[in-house]
């Protein structure tokens, strides 16, 4: 899960671990989660790290807290990152095909015509 040679900081990389976790449905709605100090004595990591980790997810409505009781798995929270997902998977992707059509000196048509037949030739391999 976390990786020491990533350029990542580890508290990123835990915010993703639980983002995966949720979106693979292995942490449901209203789960507990890990505790910042379960987390840093599993990955052997500062508690603090931990924290900003699961602070990232609480801000973003992810998780949410029970006073007392720890970090949970908030309603929605994997329908909310699978849109979030989609759409900067989307954009990343569409991107960079279209700046590579550009320097390619594909045209807009040609590139929309061809965007339709792969559309159609993905769904005919889904059959």
């Amino acid at each position: 899960m976390l990786h020491d040679q990533s350029e990542k900081p580890i508290y990123k990389q835990i915010a993703e671990w639980l983002e995966e976790e949720i979106l693979a449905e292995r942490l449901q709605e209203n789960a507990k989660v890990y505790s910042q100090y379960q987390l840093a004595e599993i990955y052997t990591i500062n508690p603090a790290t931990a924290s900003k980790g699961l602070a990232i997810l609480v801000e973003e409505g992810t998780l949410f807290k029970k006073r007392g009781l720890g970090c949970f798995v908030s309603p929605g929270a994997q329908k909310n990152l699978l849109a979030k997902r989609k759409a900067t998977t989307l954009k990343t992707l569409l991107s960079s095909s279209v700046k590579e059509a550009g320097y390619l000196g594909i045209t807009k048509e040609e590139f929309q015509k061809l965007v339709e037949q792969e559309w159609e030739n993905q769904k005919g391999d889904k059959k």
